[in-house]
């Protein structure tokens, strides 16, 4: 059998290997680069519209990335580092829009107000140190507060329609935030690319081997499902951003930086309406405040979606616990992902986070009255025949090795990658599809560390993203600069 050479091998046709990538194709045209995906389709997993919420992770509204300290004060490290990360996002977008390389914005992203809400004296007090703190920084600074009935009712009329006039609730807003559909974004980069030269989509072509050879160059088999025709790959650098499917591969690789590495498999479900005069009524994102023990993914929001140019209002999402690690994964995923390296950090974390355990099969046993019943602290009107459950995609949060050998569940994403640079895994969940910009540099610093010190990837890599080696949160000129292009370019100012 040949073995097909190329100098990148992409496993996973979602939002993170296609914008990757995007920018080694940007950076270096000569790169012969072969994507491989499991489905018939890229972007079907994760990526796809209907299987995240779409909400452009900037910090504005996810009261979760602000949490509350001891003295009750309010951290806002991780929103600043998450918004300027998806100011690196919206940059890229725009050089592609301006290149003719991503079609008219508003087929992949649409300007929606994001909104956090909250009701009752404690969560009040909460959302307005929020406000202080968020909006005293130049990132936030567009930032609005309000208390007023006669604000709420024009931010948020579907949500404070009939709601108890005695009890005290508050709500924050930033006009431009947006809705993102990261499957129609990462459909358009695909198609373009495959128009290149030195570039090969795989589809129905999931992985069944890799291996490291002596030459330091990674051996990658893949099986087409619908000929069993097997074709063996060979490349210089291997990524492997296959969602929850980047865990198993990562484990095959062998490589030393996978050990330790687990994965908590979390499912999601929304609440669906469509009825236009229902839809019509509301524009905007709204976040509340999670419960007790529920993961980050499980933040309630009410959210205005445009899914495939279709609008639709999106309620959730409800955790369930599932075993597989993709939505067309197999019931035997967490199991075959258990191994002797990570055992022991799986065990420590399973014991630790009963709390969520328990939330999640609270969840799962939730009858279609009781999600309406959540859905009614934000929509008080919401009728039950109104609104139809959905799948939304699963998630799987990292379970990583700390020192003694326990284990810890982290909330977010992860670069895992060889010493060598070889190899490259993106392993967790949110804010994920919205800094992949961001996360894919990290991988393009760490696995081409020559080459992108070199000037004409310096160059390029400014034309790319042009706060590329500054900081946005540092820079308020920069941001200003920034800002007003990206809000321009993609329409959402």
């Amino acid at each position: 059998m040949a073995v097909r050479q190329a100098d990148v091998v992409l496993v996973g046709g979602g939002v993170m290997s296609a914008t990757l990538g995007m920018m080694l194709r940007q950076l270096d045209p000569s790169l012969d680069i072969v994507m491989v995906e499991r489905l018939d389709h890229v972007a079907h997993e994760s990526t796809d519209g209907w299987n995240n919420a779409g909400t452009g992770h900037a910090g504005y509204c996810e009261l979760n990335y602000t949490p509350e300290t001891d003295d009750g004060d309010v951290t806002i490290d991780r929103a600043l580092q998450i918004n300027a990360q998806y100011e690196v996002s919206l940059q890229l977008w725009s050089y592609l829009v301006e290149q003719g390389i991503l079609p008219e914005p508003s087929t992949f992203i649409n300007r929606t107000p994001h909104q956090s809400f909250v009701w009752g004296e404690k969560d009040v007090a909460f959302l307005k140190r929020r406000y202080e703190r968020l909006s005293a920084h130049h990132l936030f600074r567009d930032m609005e507060y309000t208390e007023s009935p006669k604000d709420l009712e024009e931010w948020m009329p579907l949500i404070v329609n009939n709601r108890d006039p005695m009890q005290r609730v508050a709500a924050t807003r930033i006009k431009h935030g947006s809705d993102v559909d990261f499957g129609s974004l990462t459909r358009s980069m695909v198609t373009w690319l495959e128009t290149q030269p030195n570039f090969e989509l795989m589809l129905s072509s999931p992985v069944h081997y890799i291996d490291q050879r002596d030459n330091g160059r990674w051996k990658v088999r893949v099986k087409n499902q619908k000929t069993g025709e097997l074709t063996k790959l060979e490349a210089g650098f291997v990524f492997l951003g296959a969602g929850g499917g980047a865990l198993p591969l990562l484990q095959k690789s062998g490589i030393e930086e996978a050990r330790g590495y687990g994965g908590f498999p979390v499912s999601g479900q929304w609440l669906v309406c469509g009825k236009p005069d229902i839809v019509e009524q509301h524009h905007s994102k709204v976040y509340g405040k999670a419960p007790i023990g529920a993961p980050p993914m499980s933040v309630p929001h009410l959210d205005t979606r445009i899914i495939n140019g279709e609008p639709a209002l999106l309620f959730g999402p409800f955790a369930g616990f599932t075993t597989r690690f993709l939505k067309q994964g197999s019931i035997f995923d967490l199991l075959g992902s258990v191994k002797s390296t990570n055992l022991k950090p799986m065990l420590s974390v399973s014991k630790s986070n009963m709390d969520l355990t328990r939330y999640l099969i609270g969840e799962v046993f939730q009858s279609h009255s009781d999600r309406v019943a959540s859905l009614r602290n934000f929509f008080p009107d919401a009728m039950e025949e109104d609104w139809q459950l959905r799948m939304a995609g699963q998630r799987v949060q990292i379970i990583k090795q700390v020192d003694g050998g326990g284990g810890k569940l982290e909330f977010g994403t992860e670069i895992v990658a060889a010493k060598d640079g070889s190899l490259a895994a993106l392993l967790g969940a949110s804010p994920g599809a919205s800094t992949a910009a961001n996360a894919m540099i990290n991988v393009i610093e760490r696995c081409f560390p020559e080459k992108i010190k070199t000037p004409e990837w310096q160059e390029r890599m400014k034309e790319l993203v042009p706060s590329y080696g500054q900081s946005l949160v540092e820079d308020e000129a920069l941001l200003t600069k920034v800002r007003e292009r990206t809000l321009s370019t993609l329409k959402l100012g």
